[in-house]
């Protein structure tokens, strides 16, 4: 009893010495990280709200056509690195025109006084003729679109996921809501139409 009662005692001071390194019975802390945080690869969101209104200094959103995009009408704006590389980017939109298809795109500058004051669509690999009109470079993958078709509150949430490298990248600034859905033939590829509405933004 004296010998089996010093191995046990030998053993558990081995127990208590190497469980500073990794544990004693287990060889490393294989469990997964909590839920609801982002894996290493990923980003936290990034996150923009505004509510819509005619522009004055400072205004987060702004609405350029009253009737198509009303004062009190808001934006969220999600920009998420995921862990696969790629980036999403989710909308919440309220109090638009109800039952109507919208272009949308994420463009290079901040909203202005007037719709063309956001610049060109932001591309990840940009087109050396401008303003871009062939699909090349002016389609969904290269560029952010975001059309959406409201419900009959005038509300809507779309998406899109893509390889666009924001974080190395200064030229995507504002998010744009258009007249019509955009087009993707030659020559008129990326275009929708008058600029209604503007939400400065980062991603």
């Amino acid at each position: 009893m004296l010998h089996r009662t010093r191995a046990l005692g030998s053993l558990a001071g081995l127990c208590a010495t190497s469980a500073l390194l990794v544990g004693c019975g287990s060889a490393e802390n294989t469990q997964p990280p909590p839920a609801g945080q982002p894996s290493p690869q990923a980003s936290a969101p990034i996150e923009t709200t505004g509510t819509y209104e005619p522009y004055k200094q400072g205004a987060a959103a702004v609405t350029y056509d009253q009737a198509q995009v009303p004062p009190g009408a808001t934006a969220k704006i999600s920009s998420q690195r995921l862990g696969d590389g790629q980036t999403e980017i989710k909308i919440a939109l309220t109090g638009l025109q109800p039952n109507r298809t919208y272009g949308a795109h994420v463009h290079t500058k901040p909203c202005g006084p007037t719709g063309e004051d956001a610049g060109p669509h932001f591309q990840q690999k940009l087109d050396p003729v401008q303003p871009s009109v062939d699909p090349a470079y002016a389609n969904p993958q290269n560029e952010v679109w975001l059309d959406l078709h409201t419900d009959a509150q005038g509300n809507a949430n779309p998406s899109a996921k893509g390889n666009w490298q924001f974080d190395s990248r200064t030229d995507a600034n504002s998010f744009v809501i258009h007249q019509t859905h955009t087009h993707t033939e030659p020559g008129k590829a990326g275009t929708a139409g008058a600029r209604l509405g503007c939400v400065t933004a980062k991603f």
